[in-house]
């Protein structure tokens, strides 16, 4: 399934490679391009009930979601090639941002069983919240521009303005807790998208999530706030409340916005987050290098989305 319009790179210049990276004698392949919002998890529902044994999703993480949504509990694993904004659970897998290397990823098709998570039933597969990083999901979701710059415009033009609100949380049904929360972040997975880990510890195959709390804090700590996010470290922070669990419940004194993998949505006042083990199948990359600091995987990442840009000018100037 290809999102035309996720991110800001043009996909047809990779659909053009496929044929260089899947053997055509052991592997028969379908391109379908997604034409409206929810389309991609329609098709992702048809190839499963065909029988396909992986869906590939080519865009962002609104399509990743789309597409895996439909194929939870069968027998179609996930696939990405990410060409979204932030990639967020590609990021985490170690799927390389060259899609040229993500191609290669899916001829070598290891697949692996991984969590999931439900926020008050609508799944998720990388994070989810609510406070700040709704509050932002829902602004750059009405945004006309796409892309990290949009994103990062949005976060500093609002990040002092927002007012945080007050949480009563029970976690796994033990005693409830009350915070006063810049944000609270369910990680099945560790981070947003762009190497901002949220919730650095996470794994998909733990059969737990992990949550992090971030409780208000002034400008002064803001620059410590987000090299610790980049850093992997936000959970040594002062101001960061960090446990993980199984079940969530959520009390908030208004209705708002919540966020599912980056996608905004109206909620009420009570909010339940569950993880559900084992149950999607996924193509992941066998030889990341899960040892690496998180700067050299940074480096990586942007070395991979320059190969990515020179291969894709140079595939234009061919076509000419």
């Amino acid at each position: 399934m290809v999102n035309p319009i996720s991110g800001t790179h043009d996909k047809k210049p990779i659909i053009n490679t496929i044929p260089n990276y899947l053997d055509s004698e052991l592997f028969e392949w379908e391109v379908v391009w997604t034409d409206h919002k929810g389309h991609a998890a329609e098709l992702a529902e048809e190839a499963a009930r065909l029988g396909f044994n992986v869906c590939v999703a080519i865009g962002g993480d609104g399509t990743v979601n789309e597409v895996a949504r439909s194929l939870r509990h069968t027998d179609t694993a996930l696939a990405i090639v990410p060409m979204g904004s932030g990639n967020g659970l590609a990021r985490h897998l170690m799927i390389p941002m060259d899609p040229d290397g993500a191609l290669r990823v899916l001829a070598e098709c290891q697949v692996k069983a991984l969590d999931y998570g439900l926020i008050n039933d609508t799944p998720f597969f990388c994070t989810c919240g609510m406070g700040f990083d709704a509050f932002i999901s829902e602004k750059f979701a009405n945004s006309k521009k796409r892309g990290l710059m949009t994103y990062v415009d949005n976060t500093v033009k609002s990040t002092f303005a927002y007012q945080p609100e007050t949480y009563e949380v029970e976690a796994d049904g033990q005693a409830t807790q009350q915070y006063k929360a810049f944000l609270i972040a369910c990680g099945n997975a560790s981070q947003y998208g762009n190497n901002f880990y949220i919730t650095p510890q996470a794994s998909m195959s733990d059969g737990l999530m992990d949550v992090t709390i971030l409780e208000p804090f002034n400008v002064l700590d803001a620059p410590k706030v987000v090299m610790q996010m980049f850093n992997k470290t936000i959970d040594t922070n002062s101001h960061t409340r960090s446990f993980q669990c199984q079940t969530l419940k959520v009390h908030r004194e208004h209705p708002g916005v919540i966020h599912f993998d980056g996608d905004p949505a109206e909620a009420g006042t009570d909010i339940e987050v569950r993880l559900v083990p084992k149950g999607l199948k996924v193509v992941v990359n066998e030889h990341a290098d899960k040892t690496a600091s998180p700067i050299k995987h940074l480096f990586q990442d942007l070395s991979d989305q320059i190969n990515a840009r020179i291969k894709n000018q140079k595939r234009r100037l061919l076509k000419r």
